[in-house]
């Protein structure tokens, strides 16, 4: 059965995750966090709602959200900056009942004038956590088809003890109906993973959020999943599309790399589905007589003088004479003076290195460089 997307609430939550990451939410939101040479986390579900035929989108808040708001701004770059719909950034203690939340219902509990005055039928739910191209149209067609309660988007693979001790694994019969949930566990092998996307009726969500409100429920996951899953009709949708879970710095560091991977590429940027961010109009790169680079993603505005290898590199970055970078996502305006030797080091924003510096990390354990600092 086809639903009207224009019907459908986006919400996305751009703090939910900020702990698993950081050293890179200290100064910002985990959907502000720097992705792929010239991203956002928060790009990725948003565009997903907008190319899906979402006409309105909440972005739930909780602190560090500077960097959000001059991100996403009115939402133009998505097409969101309308009369009627569009974006919304919804930041705490916006009404008298509004908390410094701890838990997606929480969150939602400080939104919920927001949802009551959507005219939505249908109100889908996502973090900032997962780098993906999805269209959620199936999704909502499938939750209307089962008539389920909640719609939990998941994904069914081989998952080590490093995965699923920061996620939700789902436990469910023939027909997909969930009939177990375990929050963190420590566990290893085949299993469901929740991608943290769900679907429900607006006026379903509503009436959860009035009964969790008297009762200090604050854990969708723990109080709602968990404690109802055999109360509520609950089904898993499996999604088998190209996606990246960032739940760790190792994960963060190896989601990027993926991307040097064209066939990645392709996956994640389709060409009818494109994801949108922020415009900023910068020159195109300039490369040295003497630069080389190999197997590596150059945004633009970027110097590059030495040699560059399997490396994602943002906006402004500048690398002197000499320099040899391996294996290194640099973020926006780092520079790199001459003759500096770099392996499996991530750079945060405006990071200067002085000249003839040797800095290596590992692949399991990458060398970070906070924002601002200079070596």
């Amino acid at each position: 059965m086809a639903v009207n997307m224009s019907s459908v609430l986006g919400l996305v939550f751009a703090n939910m995750h900020d702990k698993t990451i950081e050293d890179l939410t200290k100064n910002r939101t985990m959907g502000s966090v720097m992705f792929g040479g010239r991203y956002r986390l928060i790009d990725f579900p948003l565009s997903n709602m907008v190319n899906s035929g979402m006409a309105e989108v909440g972005v739930i808040a909780k602190s560090n959200y500077l960097s959000l708001i001059d991100h996403i701004g009115s939402g133009a770059e998505w097409d969101l900056s309308r009369k009627k719909g569009g974006l919304h950034i919804l930041t705490p203690f916006s009404n008298a009942e509004s908390v410094l939340y701890r838990g997606r219902l929480e969150a939602m509990q400080g939104a919920v004038g927001f949802i009551k005055a959507s005219a939505a039928e249908y109100v889908v739910l996502a973090d900032c956590d997962i780098v993906t191209n999805m269209d959620f149209r199936p999704i909502l067609e499938k939750h209307v088809a089962t008539g389920a309660d909640i719609t939990a988007v998941a994904h069914t693979g081989i998952y080590t003890l490093d995965d699923t001790r920061s996620c939700t694994v789902f436990a469910s019969d023939e027909s997909g109906r969930i009939h177990d949930v375990l929050i963190n566990p420590l566990m290893s092998g085949a299993c469901s993973m929740s991608l943290n996307m769900f679907v429900m009726r607006r006026d379903f969500l509503l009436e959860i959020l009035k009964q969790a409100a008297p009762r200090s429920l604050y854990s969708f996951e723990k109080d709602i999943l968990q404690s109802k899953c055999r109360e509520f009709k609950i089904y898993t949708y499996e999604y088998d599309g190209y996606y990246s879970k960032i739940s760790n710095m190792k994960n963060y560091y190896e989601a990027n790399y993926a991307l040097l991977n064209f066939e990645n590429c392709k996956k994640l940027f389709a060409y009818k589905r494109p994801i949108y961010t922020k415009v900023r109009d910068n020159a195109p790169s300039k490369y040295g007589l003497d630069s080389s680079v190999k197997r590596s993603l150059i945004a633009d505005g970027c110097e590059i003088k030495g040699d560059v290898e399997n490396c994602v590199i943002f906006r402004g970055v500048k690398i002197g004479k000499g320099s040899k970078i391996r294996n290194c996502i640099l973020m926006q305006g780092t520079t790199v003076e001459d003759g500096v030797e770099m392996t499996n080091v991530i750079t945060d924003k405006n990071v200067n290195i002085s000249e003839n510096r040797l800095l290596s990390g590992s692949v399991e354990y990458p060398m970070f460089i906070g924002k601002g600092a200079s070596i």
